[in-house]
């Protein structure tokens, strides 16, 4: 019996675009609350975005998300579900078996693993993208060594002398990183997303699973979509939230311009942030990610659980 099916890289496709549309404006916030400095608070960013960038600043680099996480998600998805397949095939020979934890915790790690070869570039991509806005580079980023700069020319790299921005869209952005930095940069700080994803993935689709388990009335065939909404929209802040430390450091090494580097990894990204900034910083925007992991795991696993009823209704 073939363990592969289709169906789950296309429902992971639909609820990825879902997520992504109603997770980005949250998600730009988290990446300059992480990245940048001169934010007070969740509440003072997104007043600052607001204000020196209108609404739009909320969207910055959203066409490369859509279009490249949509992938992600499915991958990720269609790859969890199959890989349990693969795993009751082997340990019951039955795929049809319904993995237990131990068996979905294997799984989960193995996504996280998987998951950082494609969303590695994505992920970089879409944080340069946010991160270039003249106001906020100027006046409230230090991904530059200033360190002995009294004039603080922090954006000497990230903008031109025109004051426009570095990277005119996502492949633009793409093809600058290749000609400067090689296809090493576009992994850059992707050991750091291993720390974050394996884990994450692990806290993400065992909590869905446990909490879809514990709020479906016993007979039922197929969760309540009400279900699937809450099962997911839980799972994901608490993977968010307890992935925060690792994520602060992942969107910091990706950040960081390379004519102008300040970490050389992620040991000497973690000591140069707790001694400049102190412990809290490896749990900045962790409001965010707690408030922007619901609705968008929400979506999610609500967009993939319809999708996947819908294909196998067909």
């Amino acid at each position: 019996m073939n363990c592969f099916h289709l169906d789950d890289f296309l429902a992971g496709w639909i609820g990825g675009a879902s997520s992504v549309i109603v997770g980005h404006p949250l998600d730009t916030v988290k990446t300059r609350l992480q990245a940048g400095k001169g934010y007070k608070n969740t509440l003072h960013c997104v007043l600052q975005i607001y204000r020196k960038e209108t609404i739009a600043g909320f969207f910055k680099g959203l066409s490369f998300p859509l279009a490249s996480i949509t992938v992600y998600n499915s991958v990720v998805f269609g790859f969890f579900n199959n890989t349990q397949r693969v795993i009751s095939k082997y340990r019951h020979g039955d795929e049809r078996q319904s993995c237990g934890m131990l068996d979905m915790t294997l799984a989960s790690m193995l996504t996280g693993l998987m998951s950082v070869g494609l969303g590695a570039p994505v992920d970089l991509v879409k944080i340069r993208l946010q991160m270039q806005t003249l106001p906020c580079l100027a006046e409230n980023l230090n991904l530059a060594g200033t360190t002995g700069n009294v004039n603080g020319n922090i954006a000497v790299r990230s903008v031109t002398l025109q004051g426009q921005p570095t990277y005119r869209g996502p492949i633009h952005c793409i093809s600058s990183i290749l000609r400067t930095e090689g296809i090493r940069g576009l992994y850059r700080g992707a050991a750091a997303m291993v720390l974050r994803d394996v884990p994450g993935y692990t806290l993400y689709f065992i909590p869905y699973a446990l909490f879809r388990r514990w709020l479906s009335p016993e007979g039922r065939s197929s969760p309540h979509p009400c279900t699937v909404w809450v099962s997911g929209g839980l799972a994901g802040s608490i993977s968010w939230v307890t992935a925060t430390p690792a994520d602060v450091v992942k969107s910091r090494l990706q950040a960081d311009a390379l004519h102008a580097r300040k970490y050389r990894g992620i040991v000497h990204c973690v000591v140069q942030s707790y001694q400049t900034e102190g412990i809290h910083v490896f749990f900045r925007g962790a409001s965010v990610n707690a408030i922007r992991g619901f609705p968008m795991s929400a979506t999610m696993f609500l967009g993939y659980e319809l999708s996947l009823q819908f294909f196998r209704a067909l």
